[in-house]
This record gives C-alpha cells, structure tokens and sequence, in this order.
C-alpha cells in the first residue's frame, strides 16, 4: 500500500514536515496516517496561485465550488478510518482534487471513489495518474448512492455533509467496518457509524464546516 511519490514537490518535504508535527501536537496519534500525510504533495492538487498556501491548516478552494478539507480535518477522519476491523476497501465520497483518495491509497489496499462532477474527478484522475497511484477506482456517481457494485466497504469516508445520513451508505458498510462522515446544514458535526453483528452504533464528534453534499450528476 506504500507509495513513494519521489521526484514531485520534494522542494515541500520539509513543509510536510512542519505540518505533520503541527498535526501531532493537534493530536493526531496515529504513524501511519502522519507518514502518509506526510509523503503525499498536496501542493500539486491545488491551483498554482493557492500553492504556497498548501500546508496551511485551512480549506482551499479547487474550483467548481467545491474546496480541499483543512489537512487537521483529513488526517482526523482517516485516523478514524484506519481502526475499521480490516483494511481491503474503502469507500470515499467526493473525490475533489484527489488529495485524499492519494492519502487512502497508502492506508487501505484499493480505494473506490465517486465524485458527482465529472470535470473534478477528470482533473483528479490525472493527477493520481502522474504520481503511479493504481489502486484507486474513479466513478463518476452519485454520492448518496455509493457504489453498491463493490460493497461491502471496510470503511466510508465522506468529503461532503449531507444533510441526513445516507442509508444506501450505511448498508454498504462491512460487519467491523466505519463510516465517517460531516452531517447537517447551517450547524455541521463529525460523526462515525461502526456497524457490528449487533448493529450500527453513533458517535457524535466535534463540529465541522464542510461542502454541502448534492444528489445527482453534474
């Protein structure tokens, strides 16, 4: 699951590194997680303008009205993630730029991804293609639906608060598995489903401020 994504951005490897110890002392407790952060250029999926912002803990804009999530964010959902019973699948929900799903792929042995706008996931393929990530699958889909072809999913990420939680979702998550997730409107909170033998257990997290997640294709 290791990638090494040597020769692009290594003139960063130092900012990484600054932003994987801010991360640390955040409370970001797990390695793997910090060690694929922190060989993952996210400089490269933003526009040129916005580069040196990068590494920032903030959310970019990457066009289309869709933004990349504050890094504090990602590495907290994919510390979540990454306690699921097994690692096989994942399942994200909104591909954006592809920053995240290139961290995944270092976490989980293949990662499925859906993004409702087609010039998004177009740009994102691109890019997981230069840097040699092959154990990604792009769908051009419908967020709320996933991708029942592939389930069941080991874990769930979403990029993007619905304003329910998706029950297509839910039943395409694995016995052990973990959904995480941004859910609401106006007043946005973390959340993660793990489902067992018994059922599906809750938790509430801290709040958030994400894209709203849209039905349909665009």
């Amino acid at each position: 699951m290791k990638h090494e994504f040597a020769g692009i951005g290594m003139t960063s490897a130092r900012t990484r590194g600054r932003m994987v110890d801010r991360l640390r002392q955040q409370g970001i407790r797990n390695e793997e997680v910090l060690a694929a952060m922190g060989s993952t250029p996210r400089h490269i999926f933003i526009d040129e303008a916005l580069a040196h912002r990068a590494y920032d803990d903030v959310s970019l804009p990457i066009g289309l009205g869709q933004t990349i999530s504050q890094p504090y964010i990602v590495a907290k959902m994919l510390e979540l993630a990454v306690g699921a019973a097994r690692r096989d699948k994942v399942l994200e929900i909104g591909t954006g730029c592809g920053y995240q799903a290139a961290v995944l792929a270092q976490l989980f042995k293949t990662v499925y991804t859906v993004e409702r706008v087609a010039q998004l996931l177009d740009r994102a393929r691109v890019k997981l293609r230069d840097m040699r990530v092959n154990n990604t699958r792009l769908r051009h889909g419908d967020g709320f639906l996933g991708i029942p072809d592939a389930a069941p999913f080991d874990a769930i990420v979403m990029a993007a608060a619905p304003p329910y939680v998706p029950e297509a979702l839910m039943n395409q998550l694995a016995i052990g598995g973990k959904m995480v997730f941004p859910v609401g409107t106006v007043n946005q909170e973390l959340r993660m489903i793990e489902r067992s033998e018994e059922g599906f257990t809750e938790s509430k997290l801290e709040r958030v401020r994400f894209v709203p997640m849209l039905p349909g294709l665009a």
